[in-house]
This record gives structure tokens, C-alpha cells and sequence, in this order.
């Protein structure tokens, strides 16, 4: 069994500790057993768990994972203390605000010998299953993707990190990328448009716009243009069985069991990293 202790009590970390007193029977999520939670606030058991602080969290051994649901401006030190201190991380995206750092954490994961997991529950909705079944084999001439959402709280950082779920969504369907240009638009009350162009490896042009404000619809907006065919619309799923913290619960615990192969581990930290380099480059160009 791995103790867990789950910092920060928002909807996910509220999900994670749900998610660990019932895990998925059969699963290696069972492995996991919730002993507290940290929060800045001063709570109330929730679901039964009792609030500890990160001191007692990183020195108790009967904890050897950590999941990190805090805002995204606060990951990487939080990170970096429970892997310094020997535990297994499994952090939002993204995991930090810039790609330098990222790299460093891997590195203390791997010199202390635990696994460092960045959630990306973005990959395991089913439209995005079904996008991805769609797209495959087919050849990309040019495409756009245009994300709409609420004004984030502060926190989340510059909106190529706060919004990389949908850069890894563009990585994941058409392989490395990088970028020719990209604006920013920031109007009054919290409204902000950020548009990046990319190419893939064999040229091909992508757009990446990121818009939010205040009453915009959650929505992504799809525009890819094939040989064969043009996707205008994500296609419709049904929701499925198993809950999306679930899953990536599942794959992380499959990790601590050692099930998952080097290959399959090196391939996940080349695209998480390669996305957070093209988020600083995005956030560079349009600060220039």
C-alpha cells in the first residue's frame, strides 16, 4: 500500500481524496490508502480525512505520494519539496511555469528514484478519444484550434501554460511542433486572446487561439483540414464509465507498481516537456 496525502482542497483535490476511499475495485488504484490532507485554509476533516500540514506530510513515513492540486503558480515548489523529501508527485498540469524547471524536477525524481506524474485528464475524455481515432492516418494540410472559456482567477499563469491541455491535445494528434509567431490581446474586465502559430515537422500550419472573458462559453472550436476531409466539430461521445481523475488515478498507480515501461515513460516526459518549451516560447513572442 502507498499512504497519500493530497494538497490543496479544491473540486480536484476534493475528486482525489473521493477517489482514493472508493478506487475502482480491481484496480492498482486500491493501492493507494489517503491518510491527510494541506490546505493554507483551516478545515474540517473532508470525507472523513484529517488536515495536516506539509511539515508533518513530508516527514511522516507511513506517506509516500503526494498529489499536488494547488494553483498552477504554486506546483513547482511543492513539487520539488515532497521529491526532495522522496515521494512519488502527481501534480496538475502544468507541472511548472517554465520548461527549465520542469526539467530540473525530473531530474531529482530520477536521482531520488520516485515518480514524478503530470495529470493530463485532457487525453482521456472520450471526444478526445474519438478526435484522435478520427484524425489518425489522415494527412494534415492546415488546421486551427480556438479555445473560449470564463476569466481565470489569478495564479493560473500566462494562458500558453494555464491553457497547455489544449497544446498537449495539438501535440498529441499531430506529433512535434513549433512556433513562427504569437499575440496577445488583452482588452478591459478580465478578457485576454492569445493566438499562437505553429508548424508541424513537415510544415504544415497550425493555430492555437486561447480567448477568455468574462461569460464566454467553454467551448473548443475545431478547424482541421485533411487531404481527404475537413473535421469541423469534435465528434460526440458518450460519457464514460469510469470517472477522468479515475483513470488518470489508474495510470498513475500503474506507474508505482512499476507496470509501465521506460519506453511508454520516456515518450509521456518528451511530449510534457517538449509542450511546456513551446509554452515559453508563445509567452516570449508575445511579450515581445
Amino acid at each position: 500500500m502507498f499512504g497519500a496525502v493530497v494538497v490543496g482542497i479544491g473540486t480536484a483535490g476534493w475528486v482525489r481524496i473521493r477517489d482514493m476511499l472508493a478506487p475502482l475495485p480491481g484496480s492498482p488504484a486500491e493501492n493507494l490508502s489517503v491518510k491527510g490532507f494541506v490546505s493554507r485554509r483551516s478545515l474540517e476533516p473532508q470525507q472523513g480525512v484529517s488536515q495536516i500540514s506539509v511539515e508533518e506530510a513530508v516527514s511522516r513515513e507511513d506517506i509516500q505520494v503526494a498529489f499536488i492540486c494547488t494553483e498552477n503558480a504554486s506546483h513547482e515548489d511543492i513539487v520539488r519539496t515532497f521529491l526532495q523529501a522522496g515521494k512519488h508527485v502527481c501534480v496538475e498540469y502544468p507541472m511548472t511555469m517554465n520548461h527549465k524547471a520542469a526539467v530540473e524536477l525530473w531530474d531529482v525524481a530520477q536521482e531520488k528514484g520516485v515518480i514524478l506524474h503530470e495529470e493530463h485528464i485532457e487525453l482521456l475524455t472520450e471526444d478526445y478519444k474519438l478526435l484522435k481515432r478520427e484524425v489518425e492516418g489522415k494527412t494534415l494540410e492546415e488546421g486551427t484550434l480556438h479555445f473560449t472559456g470564463g476569466a481565470l482567477k489569478p495564479g493560473f499563469g500566462f494562458p500558453a501554460f494555464s491553457g497547455i491541455a489544449r497544446l498537449t491535445w495539438l501535440v498529441d494528434l499531430f506529433g512535434e511542433l513549433s512556433v513562427t509567431a504569437a499575440t496577445m490581446e488583452d482588452g478591459s474586465a478580465n478578457y485576454s486572446k492569445m493566438t499562437a502559430e505553429l508548424r508541424t515537422s513537415d510544415n504544415r500550419p497550425l493555430t492555437w487561439i486561447e480567448e477568455r472573458g468574462p461569460g464566454l462559453p467553454r467551448v473548443k472550436n475545431i478547424n482541421f483540414k485533411f487531404d481527404s476531409c475537413t473535421l469541423t466539430q469534435i465528434p460526440p461521445a458518450p460519457r464514460g464509465t469510469v470517472g477522468l481523475f479515475m483513470q488518470d488515478l489508474i495510470h498513475f498507480s500503474t506507474k508505482l507498481a512499476g507496470h509501465v515501461g521506460p519506453g511508454e515513460l520516456q515518450r509521456e516526459r518528451v511530449r510534457i516537456l517538449h509542450c511546456l518549451d513551446l509554452a515559453g516560447k508563445i509567452q516570449q513572442l508575445c511579450q515581445n
